[in-house]
C-alpha cells in the first residue's frame, strides 16, 4: 500500500540543485542513500556530441505528439526542454519521441534506446507505459513515467503522476482531524473509479472513520444525477467524496443532500471554475501546490506563446530530477538509478516528492477550499518530509 504524504519519512536537507532563470529556485535536493541496485544496460550507449563538441548522456522524452493527447504531450515536452534550459546543465541531451506514432510507445522506446538513451522520461498513458516497460527493462533502462496509475509502477518503472490514493488520503485525514466521522463516496465506473474507491475505503479505515455508502455511476449527466440521488437514500453522512473531475462534480453536487462536506480528488485541479456551481462552494480537495507552477507558466508562455496544461510540470520536474540524479552519471555509462531511491526526497515545481519502494512518487499535498472566485488554502502542504 502506498505510504501517503500525510505519513512521510525522511527529510529535505538544505543543500540542493538550483534551477530557474527568472523563476523561483527549485531545489532537487538529497544525498544518496542505500536503495535498489542500479540497472545494467546491455551495452554502453554511443557518445553524443553537443554543439561545442562536448559529449553528453542521452535522455529520451516519450509522449504523444499527435492524436487526442497530442497537445498534452507537446506541453510536457516543451516544459522538459525548458527545464534543461533553466538548469544550465551541459551533460544531458534530450530527444523527444512520439508515443502515438507507428508502433506506439514500444516502438518509440526501442528507437530511443537504439539511439543511445539510457533514461526514459514518459510515456504518459498507463497503456503506453505497459507497452514501453518490457522494452526498457530488457535493455536495463529505467523509466520515469508521467502516468498516475499505480498499477504500472515497479521493476524499473517509476511514476510521477498525481495519484488518487494520495489526494484522497490527504483530504480524508483532514476531515477526520476536523471531527468528521461518517463518509460516503460517489465514484465513476472503470479503472479510475476502482482506484478511487479503494483509496477512499483505505483512508477512512486508516483514519478511524466509518464508511457508510459507496455508489458508482456512469459518466453521463443522467447517470451521475441518478447515482447521487441513490446515495442520498442511503442515509445522512458527514462527508461525501465525488471521485471524478470538477465537471462531473458540478453535476452531482446540486443533487446531493445539503449540509454534507463535499470532498474531491486531484482531478479537480484542472477545473478553475468550480465555484461557479454554488453547491460546490466550500468543498475540499487535495492537490500539489500551484505557486511554483504559476511562475513556470509565465516563463512557458513567454517562450512558447501559450499556457501549459497543468501536468506539463511533470516534464519539467522529470528533467530536473534527471539533472540532479545525473550528477554522478559518468558520460557513456548507465544511469545511476540508485539515486532515485533517495529517502530524503526532491523538490520541484510541484513541491516535495520522493519514490517509495514500488516506484510511486509520494507527494506533500495542500488541501484547498472552493470559493465563489477560486480557492483558498485550507491546509498547506508540508515543505519537508518528517521522520
Amino acid at each position: 500500500m502506498t505510504v501517503s504524504a500525510r505519513n512521510p519519512q525522511g527529510r529535505i536537507p538544505r543543500r540542493g540543485f538550483l534551477a530557474g532563470i527568472g523563476l523561483v529556485a527549485l531545489a532537487l535536493a538529497g544525498c544518496q542513500t542505500r536503495g535498489p541496485a542500479p540497472v545494467r544496460p546491455t551495452g554502453p550507449p554511443p557518445p553524443v556530441q553537443g554543439n561545442n563538441g562536448e559529449v553528453r548522456n542521452r535522455v529520451a522524452v516519450i509522449v504523444p505528439l499527435t492524436g487526442d493527447d497530442g497537445a498534452v504531450g507537446q506541453a510536457i515536452a516543451n516544459a522538459a526542454n525548458l527545464a534543461l534550459l533553466d538548469s544550465g546543465d551541459k551533460s544531458l541531451r534530450l530527444t523527444i519521441y512520439n508515443s502515438a506514432g507507428p508502433g506506439g510507445a514500444a516502438a518509440a522506446t526501442s528507437k530511443a534506446i537504439g539511439d543511445g538513451s539510457r533514461l526514459i522520461l514518459g510515456p504518459l498513458l498507463a497503456d503506453e507505459v505497459r507497452a514501453a516497460a518490457p522494452v526498457a527493462r530488457e535493455a536495463g533502462v529505467p523509466v520515469i513515467a508521467f502516468s498516475n496509475d499505480e498499477g504500472v509502477a515497479g521493476n524499473g518503472v517509476y511514476i510521477l503522476g498525481f495519484t488518487p490514493n494520495q489526494s484522497i488520503g490527504r483530504v480524508v485525514d483532514l476531515a477526520r482531524k476536523r471531527g468528521l466521522t461518517r463518509f460516503a463516496a460517489l465514484v465513476p465506473q472503470g479503472l479510475y473509479g476502482q482506484r478511487a474507491a479503494q483509496a477512499m475505503l483505505g483512508a477512512v479505515q486508516d483514519s478511524g472513520g466509518r464508511m457508510v455508502a459507496l455508489q458508482t455511476f456512469s459518466r453521463t449527466g443522467a447517470g451521475v444525477r441518478a447515482s447521487a440521488a441513490s446515495l442520498n437514500a442511503k442515509g445522512t453522512v458527514d462527508a461525501v467524496l465525488i471521485g471524478d473531475s470538477g465537471r462531473i462534480a458540478a453535476v452531482a453536487a446540486p443533487v446531493l443532500r445539503s449540509g454534507q462536506q463535499l470532498l474531491g480528488t486531484e482531478l479537480w485541479t484542472s477545473d478553475r471554475g468550480l465555484g461557479t456551481t454554488p453547491a460546490l462552494r466550500g468543498a475540499w480537495y487535495a492537490a500539489v501546490p500551484d505557486t511554483r507552477f504559476n511562475q513556470l507558466a509565465v516563463r512557458y508562455r513567454t517562450r512558447y506563446g501559450n499556457s501549459p496544461v497543468r501536468i506539463a510540470s511533470l516534464g519539467y520536474d522529470a528533467v530536473l530530477l534527471a539533472v540532479r540524479s545525473g550528477r554522478d552519471w559518468p558520460i557513456a555509462e548507465r544511469f545511476p538509478a540508485r539515486a532515485l531511491a533517495d529517502r530524503d526526497g526532491f523538490a520541484g515545481v510541484d513541491g516535495i516528492f520522493r519514490f517509495d519502494r514500488r516506484g510511486i512518487a509520494q507527494r506533500a499535498l495542500e488541501v484547498r477550499r472552493v470559493t465563489a472566485t477560486g480557492t483558498t488554502i485550507l491546509s498547506p502542504a508540508e515543505t519537508k518530509f518528517s521522520e
